[in-house]
């Protein structure tokens, strides 16, 4: 199975990506000077069928883990593969 991964990106108004070591505020005001502020982030998943935009950064981020949660391999995790794992049948 393949693993995929979803980066968010924070972009400013004009599209550029605001990069990572320009800090904001929760609400999207820059603490950096040159920085004219995050205007919307963004998440594409490496699937090539999902992606999403919004002014939301949490938003995004909450929507990004919800759908990387829909790549995990059904029956992969849990009490079945701990039963798989624990043999009780041995003399």
């Amino acid at each position: 199975m393949a693993i995929h991964r979803a980066p968010l990106t924070n972009h400013h108004a004009d599209g550029s990506i605001c990069p990572p070591e320009h800090k904001h505020t929760s609400s999207g005001r820059p603490l950096h000077p040159d920085c004219p502020g995050r205007n919307y982030s963004k998440a594409v998943c490496t699937c090539g069928a999902w992606q999403f935009k919004n002014s939301g950064k949490g938003y995004v981020n909450e929507s990004r883990r919800r759908h990387l949660a829909t790549h995990t391999e059904p029956g992969a995790n849990g009490p079945a593969v701990l039963r798989n794992l624990l043999r009780f049948d041995l003399p």
